[in-house]
């Protein structure tokens, strides 16, 4: 199944756009419940304004709303990048740290958004990024059988090689938004149908 993903999609990869790894998990912040296009764009501007650590721990947060504000939620958005760059100044001397351990100790990271800067802005491998299009095909495929992220992640890792893991999420993050949607599933058209149980969601 991985190999035909990516014969499909070979050139897939995170789409948010960044160059460093705060930018990465500003961007991956933005990007819950908000598409990748709109982050983007967002950003393209939000990382003239913000360039350091600092810039966002001293940002007033209803300037900082209004910055990100059609990214949706921006009122938590505001306040968890604040908040982790106030805790990365603070105890990460103004650096990202690049642990799973230190990443979740900052407001707005879960493991997903851990895996995402890890993986894509360390090269770090510690584990397989579970968003909302990972978690739809884990169970329709028949990858796992649960419903709770941190659960799929550890089915999944089962699953696949360690060096496979940031693959298996961006490949899978890709085919949910090209093919296996929410909605309307083109199973006529999906490559890794032999490999699918099909099965309904719960």
């Amino acid at each position: 199944m991985l190999a035909t993903l990516r014969r499909t999609y070979p050139d897939v990869g995170t789409a948010l756009h960044f160059s460093d790894p705060l930018q990465l998990l500003v961007a991956t912040i933005l990007s819950a419940q908000c598409t990748d296009e709109r982050v983007n764009r967002v950003t393209e501007q939000l990382f003239r304004k913000y360039r350091t650590a600092g810039d966002y721990a001293s940002a007033d947060p209803r300037e900082l709303e209004r910055d990100i504000h059609s990214t949706g939620f921006f009122r938590a958005k505001a306040r968890n990048i604040i908040g982790a760059a106030q805790r990365i100044i603070a105890v990460y001397g103004g650096k990202v740290p690049d642990t799973m351990e230190q990443l979740v100790t900052l407001p707005g990271v879960a493991r997903k958004t851990a895996n995402i800067v890890l993986s894509h802005g360390f090269g770090k491998i510690e584990g397989i990024a579970v968003d909302t299009h990972v978690r739809r095909l884990s169970y329709r495929i028949g990858l796992s059988n649960h419903d709770d992220p941190e659960t799929i992640e550890q089915d999944l890792m089962l699953l696949f090689e360690r060096t496979d893991w940031p693959a298996v999420s961006d490949l899978l993050i890709a085919h949910g938004r090209a093919v296996c949607t929410a909605r309307s599933p083109r199973c006529t058209a999906c490559t890794v149908q032999p490999h699918c149980l099909q099965r309904i969601e719960r």
